[in-house]
């Protein structure tokens, strides 16, 4: 019997990647072994397209990514945007003007890279990485609209949410440990409609996707998916949100996931 799975969906950071943003050689086995039977693997991520971008070309993986929280689907091999959902320009404007004229702590995706204030406190490891740049403004660089916003830490978070709450936004919230970040999308962005775009375009009903997450933006894909994985890391309202718990991400958890549900079905066949 061939796996009941023709699609895997898979987050990167509390997932894929284990705390010090490695993929364990068993979670490498089981994604190699999930494509050899057939299956699709895609990243899904909170991230600019660097990071998944790397980590596809490393697995072997031929599908676009989805970055930024579902706002930015990248066709990497062809070096073409497939899907953009940009926040809406004078909304955006609205707020870094607030954020720049308060001295909260705040970020912008924009032509697929991230800016933060020249000289602004690195509160994040991945701020760090070759996909930030640094700018004297960001109210400056705001010609276009950008893919999304990020507000880092709950005096900012807070800030914002008081004063721009009820713009017709999507406002996604995400806790790293004590540390609390908003990130400001486009209503429409999300990576569950990036997603199911997506398997759309491949003929893929949600009921032959399988989509493994840890963070509150991932609980929308997980329970559209017909089998939705929460790390045993995850929240625990993201673990009450779906069926099906794997281990940890320090502890093979993606791996174990398919194994279960893709591999199974497959070695029996074989």
């Amino acid at each position: 019997m061939a796996s009941a799975i023709d699609l895997i969906a898979l987050d990167l950071d509390g997932t894929l990647l284990a705390p010090d943003e490695t993929i364990s050689a068993r979670n490498r086995l089981a994604i190699r072994e999930a494509l050899a039977a057939g299956v699709r693997v895609v990243l899904v991520t909170g991230r600019g397209v660097d990071t998944p971008i790397r980590v596809s070309r490393e697995l072997g993986l031929n599908l676009p990514v989805i970055c930024c929280h579902g706002a930015l689907t990248k066709d990497f091999g062809a070096d073409k945007t497939l899907a953009h959902i940009p926040v809406p320009l004078k909304y955006a404007v609205e707020m870094i003007g607030f954020a720049e004229d308060h001295g909260l702590s705040a970020a912008i995706y924009i032509e697929e890279a991230f800016y933060r204030l020249t000289g602004s406190e690195i509160v994040m490891d991945d701020m760090r990485g070759p996909g930030w740049r640094e700018t004297p403004s960001l109210r400056e660089i705001l010609t276009e609209a950008p893919t999304f916003l990020r507000f880092l830490g709950e005096p900012s978070v807070r800030a914002i949410l008081q004063n721009f709450g009820d713009l017709p936004l999507n406002f996604r919230h995400e806790t790293w440990g004590s540390f609390v970040e908003c990130a400001v999308l486009n209503r429409e962005a999300s990576k569950k409609n990036a997603l199911a775009a997506l398997c759309a375009g491949f003929q893929i009903p949600a009921d032959r996707v399988m989509a493994i997450g840890d963070s509150r933006n991932d609980i929308p894909m997980l329970r559209w998916a017909k089998i939705g994985v929460a790390m045993a890391n995850a929240l625990s309202e993201v673990r009450e949100a779906v069926r099906y718990v794997t281990a940890s991400n320090d502890r093979d958890g993606v791996a174990l996931a398919i194994e279960r549900f893709c591999l199974s079905a497959a070695r029996k066949s074989a």
